[in-house]
């Protein structure tokens, strides 16, 4: 229950919290160092300390064991992590900002490692700091199983406490792969590894499920009226195709509709496969129906192009995006910024 005050160690400036909008999540408000440049603005300086496992340490503050809360005490708002990254003004640096909402998984902090110093030169400030970083002493070594089972149990328990993530996604994003996620960046340049399906693919699958149903529609109105397009062999094969490629789309992806937790792109990747698998079958159902009741050999041929065409699309795409997917070659900026083809896409720019 002490009231603090958190001061940069490099600044000497105190962290401060006022009832303005954050710049990256307008819900929460904004946390900054304050400086008094003679404005009408006051110094909310000051923050409570909750324990929050305090009977596990008698009611003490201490590195790497203690979990805390910073409420800020003028406006009751917990320092939080929030998930976004600051534009370039921020130096791409991720957000903190404070929220209302106390009480979530993201307002609880834990100390790794208790410095002081009593060096009024910023320089000699910076310099300790900088040579008192925490390293580990001795590498931890763990066989493939102790590592494979570690991260099993830490998806399956994170998961679900997981409140908010800055590379999770809603299901309605997957069809169109609005989002993906970034799982590595190399230190000295924008190499990285970012998880991106082939777009072509991608969209040429979901306009697979559209064909599909409009087939199916197609046909089942035909068949009413006594108009067989296709005989019983040919329409029990196209039904079986619908039965197993598109119903086992819907199985993997619906659910998700109604699962209130924390989701990424490649809870979609089961999905994914039944719809190209879809996408395979709708083009060899194209070709039977352009064979059986189209009779010019023009129409064929322009078939025969587009698919062709689409195919080089296919190696091209994987050519140029691969570079996300081994994360072997250096992008500048330019690069980065040049294979961003959708604004939702957070892939990461830290160098020039």
């Amino acid at each position: 229950g002490d009231v603090i005050q958190l001061v940069h160690g490099v600044t000497s400036r105190a962290l401060n919290s006022h009832d303005v909008a954050s710049p990256m999540t307008p819900l929460s408000q904004e946390v900054s160092c304050y400086i008094d440049y003679n404005i009408s603005m006051p110094a909310n300086l000051l923050w409570k300390v909750e324990i929050i496992n305090a009977k596990e340490s008698n009611n003490k503050w201490n590195a790497i064991m203690s979990q805390i809360r910073l409420v800020h005490v003028n406006t009751t708002a917990a320092l939080k992590y929030t998930g976004e990254q600051l534009p370039d003004w921020g130096f791409n640096q991720f957000e903190v900002a404070a929220d209302r909402r106390q009480f979530t998984m993201d307002t609880i902090w834990n100390v790794e490692e208790h410095r002081y110093t009593q060096d009024k030169d910023k320089k000699d400030v910076l310099e300790k700091l900088l040579k008192t970083e925490m390293i580990p002493i001795e590498p931890t070594q763990l066989s493939f199983w102790d590592k494979f089972y570690e991260l099993q149990m830490k998806m399956l328990v994170h998961a679900e406490k997981l409140e908010g993530h800055m590379y999770s996604s809603e299901p309605f994003e997957w069809p169109l792969m609005d989002k993906g996620i970034a799982y590595w960046v190399d230190s000295a340049s924008n190499a990285q590894i970012h998880l991106l399906g082939n777009l072509v693919i991608w969209y040429s699958a979901t306009l697979a499920i559209v064909a599909y149903v409009g087939f199916l529609v197609f046909y089942l109105i035909r068949r009413r009226r006594q108009f067989f397009d296709l005989n019983e062999d040919e329409w029990q094969k196209f039904r079986f195709g619908g039965e197993i490629f598109l119903a086992g789309y819907f199985i993997h992806y619906l659910p998700y509709l109604f699962v209130e937790q924390t989701l990424f792109l490649y809870n979609y990747l089961p999905a994914l496969l039944y719809k190209i698998l879809l996408l395979c079958f709708v083009l060899e159902h194209i070709q039977l129906a352009i064979r059986k009741f189209v009779k010019l050999r023009l129409v064929s041929i322009i078939f025969s192009a587009i698919l062709t065409t689409w195919m080089v699309g296919v190696f091209y795409y994987f050519s140029k995006y691969s570079v996300l997917s081994y994360g072997t070659t250096e992008l500048s900026a330019d690069d980065v910024l040049n294979l961003r083809l959708k604004d939702t896409w957070d892939l990461i720019v830290h160098k020039p």
